[in-house]
């Protein structure tokens, strides 16, 4: 039974900096994710005269409640979407002035909802050449709070960059949000948030966030939920068996809810309480599912939905088309080039069974499409990537890695 080590998850580790380097005193983050996204986030930190330490199991940060210990910074944001849009909020709350870019493909995916929301506390910012994409300046005065209306549709890292911020502000905040997607993602920032003790209440679609700041802590990083579904589903289209430990009934982690729908396929599912067991039972039904909390796992599900005995159907994932690339089509067009029937609309893919045969898939240097057709390839020979290294994003070694659990799979 191949039991797999997966990394620290990404999402965690973007937010545990961010409220590390926020406290007051030193806090220490066991076993994070490195990739990077997550380096990329630390060097955007001693960038902006934040203390960051590094050992192999762990970080230590040297948090500063005032906000950054430089007065003029220029972040380089590389593709992390985190570092893009939390950096930012972070430096509201000091007092200087700080430009960030980021890479053509992290330009080009909205930053416009979560830069007016900014706007209208206060915080005086100006993107420099599109509006509502990157590069931007702030001109960081700290920031009052008050209350605030946000669109956090195409994502939830908008909302969760205010409630960071919330606990920093003078008076505290309160958000009303007129649209979430991703919902279990905000559920993972206000449990960390309190791990770093504030608090957020939520009263329907409104999020107060009193002021009082956050207190170092030990914090460990449970391993990353989205990664785990690439190796879920090799052990689902292969009918071997995965076990992945340190994620369980208690994990924080939404994008853990794919293991869901394969049970719902009919593979066996056990969630124990500290690891996950998947078993592949030889046969997949066809669905139809709506993936909007966990939409990060549609690409897996896509992939190896030609195996199921029926049509795959995944619904309200229009957020997926504004992510490292248009997931929606970049999903279609490889099924296609594979030789599945495929359909898709605005908010949602259709995916007939088939027999995929091997093909180049184009990543659009996006992790997550080279990760999810990894998967095809247990059971596809000739799948090849024009990009296999952009996996170093969140997973650096996730192709050896997968290459050891093939062994351990049946063919």
């Amino acid at each position: 039974m191949p039991v797999v080590e997966i990394p620290g998850s990404k999402s965690i580790t973007a937010r545990a900096l961010f409220l590390a380097a926020a406290a007051d005193g030193v806090t220490t983050l066991v076993r994070p994710l490195r990739s990077d996204d997550t380096e990329g986030f630390a060097e955007g930190l001693r960038t902006l005269g934040y203390r960051v330490g590094q050992t192999p199991e762990a970080w230590h940060v040297d948090g500063r409640p005032q906000g950054p210990a430089v007065t003029e910074a220029d972040v380089y944001c590389r593709y992390g979407a985190t570092t893009a849009r939390f950096l930012p909020a972070l430096v509201a709350t000091g007092h200087g002035t700080y430009r960030f870019d980021a890479s053509p493909q992290m330009r080009r995916r909205p930053l416009g909802p979560l830069t007016r929301a900014l706007r209208d506390l206060g915080v005086r910012l100006r993107h420099e050449e599109a509006e509502g994409h990157h590069p931007l300046t702030v001109e960081a005065a700290g920031v009052a709070g008050g209350e605030v209306v946000l669109d956090a549709g195409q994502s939830s890292q908008y909302l969760t960059a205010l409630l960071l911020l919330g606990p920093l502000t003078r008076q505290g905040l309160r958000i009303t949000v007129t649209d979430l997607v991703s919902a279990p993602y905000v559920d993972l920032t206000v449990a960390m948030m309190r791990a770093f003790g504030a608090e957020v209440r939520r009263e329907g679609d409104v999020f107060v966030v009193p002021s009082g700041g956050y207190r170092a802590t030990t914090y460990s990083i449970e391993p990353d939920a989205s990664t785990a579904s690439y190796f879920f589903a090799a052990a689902a289209v292969t009918g071997g068996e995965v076990t992945v430990p340190g994620l369980g009934a208690g994990a924080l982690q939404g994008d853990l809810g794919f293991v869901d729908v394969l049970r719902r396929m009919g593979v066996d599912v056990e969630v124990a309480a500290d690891r996950t067991t998947v078993r592949g039972t030889g046969e997949a039904r066809g669905l139809t599912v709506t993936m909007r909390d966990i939409s990060d796992t549609m690409p897996t599900l896509a992939a190896i939905a030609p195996f199921a005995s029926g049509p795959v159907r995944v619904e309200d994932v229009a957020n997926t088309r504004v992510k490292e690339c248009d997931r929606l089509e970049a999903c279609a067009e490889n099924l296609r080039r594979l030789g599945v029937g495929v359909a898709t609309g605005p908010d949602w893919i259709e995916i007939a069974p088939g027999a995929p045969v091997g093909t180049d898939i184009k990543t659009y240097g996006d992790h997550r499409i080279a990760m999810s057709f990894a998967v095809m390839g247990l059971r596809v020979p000739g799948i090849s990537f024009d990009d296999p290294g952009c996996v170093r994003k969140t997973f650096p070694d996730f192709h050896e890695v997968f290459a050891e659990l093939r062994a351990g799979l049946p063919d």
